[in-house]
């Protein structure tokens, strides 16, 4: 769907297969009958996506920032918001990470306490409630999103479509219930969605279908912990410029796991790094 400078949506089709778009392109097409082609695609400020060893998957393009919204339940997986981060900030794209579901008490503080790290590293972390009405969170999150174009991740329970519909009730979007017994959710959306958030359209949320699988193979294993900000902070310390911070004598990243100093990196966050890194020596190995 293209929607013109009016503000009028019509159905295209892409010109070959140079000129498939993905939500949020700029691009310039021509009207038919009752449709339209898409000629061209204008250059993109940046493109989150994600690869694995099938696939390339993109979400959306010329994004102000990423909103990763998880949940107290279903529990989050900490390596599926790690790479989501790691895909974002390898873009240049800030990050928004928001902890829903702050009225279920017990398994809101356990999971928050898992974020700590995040928050300490500098990471924007909200704790959020959008089943209750009037949560403080929301109006916090309702300013951060003002004037972005905002992409909404994360994985399927964690409420993405109940806050569509909690800042647009017009735009009426399926709901799911979780599936205790598989301690995930039922996949409510099936495709990526712009929504404006304000009649003068300056700002966007992009509603996108919950994942499971976030690869990182289009990413150089040597360059991961620059998109990691608690290790970044401790890079250019090293005895050898190539060193992978893994086993090398005089690395200036590893003494920092573990303790309790400022700055420090998180003992999980560590080991986050070390399978990330083996992933992509794996798949960059397997590229040549």
């Amino acid at each position: 769907m293209v929607e013109d400078a009016q503000g009028q949506r019509v159905r295209c089709h892409p010109r070959g297969k140079r000129n498939e778009a993905v939500v949020g392109d700029r691009v310039q097409w021509l009207p038919s009958t009752d449709e339209g082609t898409i000629e061209a695609i204008d250059a993109r400020r940046n493109l989150l996506y994600r690869q694995d060893d099938v696939r390339t998957k993109s979400f959306a393009a010329n994004l102000d920032q990423v909103l990763v919204l998880v949940a107290a339940e279903p529990v989050f997986s900490e390596m599926q918001l790690a790479r989501a981060l790691v895909a974002a900030h390898a873009e240049g794209i800030p990050v928004l990470v928001a902890l829903n579901k702050r009225d279920l008490g017990q398994a809101f503080d356990n999971a928050w306490q898992r974020l700590a790290p995040y928050r300490e590293m500098g990471e924007r972390v909200l704790p959020l409630a959008l089943q209750p009405d009037h949560d403080p969170g929301l109006l916090e999150l309702q300013a951060q999103l003002q004037g972005q174009c905002t992409l909404v991740l994360g994985p399927s329970g964690a409420g993405k479509s109940t806050l569509v519909n909690k800042l647009l009730p017009s735009a009426q979007v399926q709901t799911g219930d979780i599936s205790r017994a598989l301690n995930s959710g039922r996949h409510t959306t099936t495709a990526t969605h712009w929504y404006w958030l304000d009649e003068a359209r300056q700002s966007a949320l992009i509603d996108s279908p919950g994942f499971q699988e976030f690869g990182l193979h289009h990413l150089r294993p040597e360059a991961l912990a620059q998109w990691m900000p608690d290790l970044a902070r401790h890079l250019g310390h090293c005895r050898f410029h190539n060193c992978s911070h893994r086993h090398e004598p005089g690395c200036g990243v590893r003494p920092a796991v573990g303790h309790s100093a400022e700055n420090s990196i998180a003992p999980s966050r560590w080991r986050l790094y070390e399978q990330l890194h083996d992933e992509l020596l794996a798949a960059a190995s397997h590229i040549r």
